[in-house]
């Protein structure tokens, strides 16, 4: 009877610590990229939420200085069109959603009716096995856009004073009126719309 041979088996080591090793090493790999990508999305939560907070702080102001004009309707397309004159700026609303985003403002662009903010992450990325990534922060940017919502016509020249325009405001009509409540005029968010730009 011939002898057994155990070499064929004693081969097959080494391709399996060889193959055992690299499906390791891919798992790390994979787990640093899972890393990066979650730090990177919350880079991107924080920069969408700062430019829209931002964004709606405007609103409001824009829409508290056409409360003021109401008798006046000849500035009331000025300020539609994002120019009210002494307006404080509103990115420090930018700065207060970052850092609950866990975040701070790099920059913070500010437009009639457009915010620009690109934030930094507090955190990094962390230990991995890719060298450099430790101290590596994400950085993201976003863009909100405000956009009028509504249509008017100034009133004829000779046409009482106490008559107000009709704002049209997506298929709702305010028929405005001088002495009305104040509760009874449109909000911010009927005459305007704060979205993220494309």
């Amino acid at each position: 009877m011939p002898p057994r041979r155990y070499g064929d088996a004693g081969q097959a080591f080494p391709i399996y610590i060889t193959v055992v090793g690299s499906l390791l090493f891919l798992a790390f790999a994979y787990f640093a990229v899972g890393q990066a990508a979650v730090n990177r999305n919350g880079a991107q939560t924080a920069a969408d939420a700062a430019a829209l907070a931002a964004a709606q702080d405007r609103r409001d102001v824009l829409a508290g200085a056409w409360v003021q004009n109401l008798l006046d309707p000849a500035k009331w397309q000025d300020i539609f069109e994002g120019n009210v004159d002494g307006a404080d700026p509103s990115c420090w609303r930018a700065h207060q959603l970052a850092e609950q985003n866990d975040a701070r403002v790099v920059k913070c662009t500010e437009g009639l009716l457009r915010y620009t903010v690109e934030v930094e992450t507090n955190k990094t990325v962390g230990d991995s096995i890719v060298p450099g990534t430790e101290e590596r922060k994400s950085n993201a940017s976003a863009t909100a856009v405000i956009d009028f919502r509504c249509d008017f016509k100034l009133p004829a020249a000779e046409a009482d004073e106490k008559v107000l325009p009709r704002l049209s405001c997506k298929g709702v009509n305010w028929d405005l009126k001088p002495d009305g409540p104040l509760e009874a005029l449109p909000k911010p968010e009927d005459l305007f719309d704060v979205h993220l730009a494309d």
